[in-house]
């Protein structure tokens, strides 16, 4: 499926807003330096709130959120910053905690719980389905003994964009004790063909809320149209399944036996694949998961 594996700007000027922090540690699981972006809300510092919680939301490929200067070569940050600067200074959400975990020149191998099948099927079997493992006993344990964190689930949200959507799918049917919140940007659900369809069926709990967004025209990126060959289709019927996916996967959610999951499905017609599609999706994706629903954490 679409992958992107490089990291940072040759020349670049930061374009962080706010009180970022970036931290590191050791991860146990992969035997190697994990790197941790955790974004503040304006007023967390101040003595008032000290006894304060917050609502906090993961997401993966931490350096695409924040900065121009990390994210992905040739793509520009999701403005993760400013948008919850914004939302919260205008009173439409609440102030949230938002923690980027950075993820690795082995991304697609460490994020999908699939095989790549359709896009990738000679690649080796990934190892995604330990995430669930790596966030409840690594990056939480982490995040919580430094930052002011609610442990509720239901304040506690899980996200990402392309495969890192996958990933933090993947995460959210498998903890749902841990992620009662779900933000899944373009989803790489080809991936596994389709097995994350199956997976959400006959789901006994979904989430509290989660928003999924896709575009109508998915692949209208470089290496699009020939992945949509390589399915031997055109690059319309690509694009249309693409965005089908998503609906079958809203109203599986949906459908989840013992709650009622809120789903907001957002198709935006002539979107793509890219960080300019999520950014400017981002205000009503944060809005509806942490707005008027959401009270201040215990």
């Amino acid at each position: 499926m679409l992958a992107l594996t490089s990291f940072g700007q040759s020349t670049c000027k930061s374009t962080v807003t706010g009180d970022l922090h970036i931290d590191h540690f050791q991860s146990v699981l992969y035997s190697r330096e994990q790197t941790v972006r955790v974004w503040l809300p304006p007023g967390y510092s101040d003595p008032s709130n000290a006894q304060i919680k917050y609502p906090v939301l993961y997401m993966f490929d931490g350096q695409t959120l924040f900065d121009d200067c990390t994210a992905f070569a040739n793509e520009h940050e999701i403005q993760a910053d400013e948008t919850a600067t914004g939302l919260i200074s205008n009173g439409t959400i609440n102030p949230i905690i938002i923690v980027g975990i950075d993820s690795s020149a082995q991304r697609q191998y460490e994020y999908l719980p699939y095989k790549d099948s359709l896009g990738n099927p000679r690649a080796p079997e990934p190892i995604g389905k330990k995430l669930p493992d790596f966030l409840a006993n690594e990056i939480i344990p982490y995040v919580s003994s430094h930052y002011r964190v609610t442990l509720s689930a239901s304040y506690t949200g899980i996200g990402g964009a392309s495969n890192g959507a996958l990933a933090a799918l993947w995460v959210l049917v498998n903890r749902p004790d841990l992620f009662g919140l779900g933000l899944i940007e373009s989803p790489t659900l080809p991936d596994g063909n389709g097995q994350l369809l199956r997976d959400t069926t006959f789901l006994a709990r979904g989430p509290d809320r989660i928003y999924i967004g896709v575009g109508t025209t998915e692949l209208a990126v470089p290496g699009g149209d020939k992945f949509a060959a390589q399915l031997r289709l055109t690059l319309s019927d690509a694009n249309a399944g693409f965005a089908r996916m998503c609906e079958v996967l809203a109203a599986n959610l949906k459908a989840a036996f013992i709650n009622h999951p809120d789903v907001m499905l957002m198709v935006e017609p002539n979107a793509n694949h890219t960080s300019e599609s999520w950014a400017r999706r981002l205000p009503k994706a944060l809005t509806f998961l942490y707005g008027k629903h959401s009270q201040t954490a215990p």
